[in-house]
């Protein structure tokens, strides 16, 4: 619902507000907030606080200052994208990608892995003062995978150029040439993620993540329009009985 504030909804300065509370975790900024954007926000503050509160009653541990980060990011690369979009901007794909790597959202399901895992020690948060090494080839598989089956669609809503539109732009090549350079950079990713990384937890849904993504998006918008393939695979996986 928030991505969509941002792409479709909310004025420039409406946006500006609702980035720089969450940022700032600041409730009381609510009271200047048109009336569809409070239940966003508190959404937003209330899951994540009572979150927080949970780990903190059973562990003794407290993630709030991780979930804040991530939720602060993720609005801020949204922002980012939303000026672009409103001044029919289009950017270097290096720049597209040094931010559509948060504005895909992955680094915040990452955090609230990590944060909510049942093994969480304090030595794991220590460790996650900053993004580890790992969350960025993940989200950047999410996202150009994401890009190739669903920018088409995006566009004609309104939205920001994505990766494809971004390099076709920059380089003045054909979408073929395009989607051949993106496949590049989706092998490159793949590389950097199966490199030699510790093994645990968040590497287990580091991991996990994008071969989500390559089965929602590998033929089309699976995600956007689930029918076809991919209410089959789900009805199989989830409701229709294995025969042996």
């Amino acid at each position: 619902m928030i991505d969509d504030v941002y792409d479709v909804y909310g004025t420039l300065d409406e946006l500006e507000l609702f980035t720089d509370a969450v940022d700032r975790w600041d409730i009381n900024a609510i009271d200047e907030f048109p009336e569809y954007m409070k239940m966003c926000f508190l959404a937003v503050f209330n899951t994540a606080n009572e979150a927080a509160y949970r780990i903190m009653k059973e562990k003794n541990l407290d993630i709030l200052p991780y979930l804040k980060r991530a939720w602060g990011d993720l609005c801020k690369a949204y922002l980012v994208e939303a000026k672009w979009c409103q001044k029919d901007h289009v950017p270097k794909l290096s720049d597209y990608l040094d931010n559509a790597w948060m504005s895909i959202s992955g680094h915040v399901s990452l955090t609230h892995a990590i944060c909510m895992s049942e093994d969480l020690t304090q030595e794991d948060l220590e460790s996650f003062r900053s993004y580890p090494e790992i969350t960025r080839p993940s989200c950047m598989l999410l996202r150009l995978y994401n890009d190739l089956a669903t920018s088409a669609a995006e566009l004609q809503r309104g939205d920001v150029a994505k990766a494809l539109q971004c390099c076709m732009h920059e380089g003045d090549v054909s979408e073929s040439a395009a989607r051949e350079h993106v496949g590049d950079l989706i092998r490159a990713n793949w590389r950097a993620l199966n490199g030699n990384h510790p093994w645990n937890c968040f590497t287990t849904v580091a991991s996990n993540t994008p071969r989500v993504s390559q089965f929602m998006y590998g033929n089309g918008d699976g995600y956007g329009i689930p029918g076809g393939e991919t209410k089959n695979q789900v009805t199989a996986l989830l409701i229709e009985p294995i025969m042996f």
